[in-house]
């Protein structure tokens, strides 16, 4: 069976690797750029927007709340969500933070 070894890594890695699966998929990427084009909360308009069930959007939904990344109310058609823009500004700096830190190595190191 296999173990759970998140504990092995530090807590930047964790954070960082728990947005990057929240964003892991269209559809959770779709919402995201939906709620930010609203400036507002929105209701049940999602469903209308994606090519997804009712069910599916919701499933989505669930995995974007669970990383913090929206805020809202999930229970069918009349919930309302919107970004949760304190977290999401957290994902900005930790992804950026990785991104510096890669660097390619210099044209002259071997690699395959």
């Amino acid at each position: 069976m296999a173990t759970n070894k998140k504990e092995a890594f530090d807590t930047a890695e964790v954070t960082l690797a728990d947005f990057a699966k929240a964003l892991a998929h269209p559809a959770r990427v779709a919402i995201l750029k939906t709620l930010a084009e609203r400036s507002t909360c929105v209701c049940g308009e999602l469903v209308d927007v994606l090519p997804l069930a009712q069910a599916t959007v919701s499933q989505h939904l669930k995995e974007l709340k669970k990383a913090d990344l929206i805020k809202g109310e999930i229970d069918g058609a009349k919930s309302c969500y919107c970004i949760n823009w304190e977290v999401f500004g957290l994902m900005i700096g930790e992804f950026n933070h990785l991104f510096a830190g890669l660097q390619r190595p210099p044209e002259s190191s071997e690699c395959c």
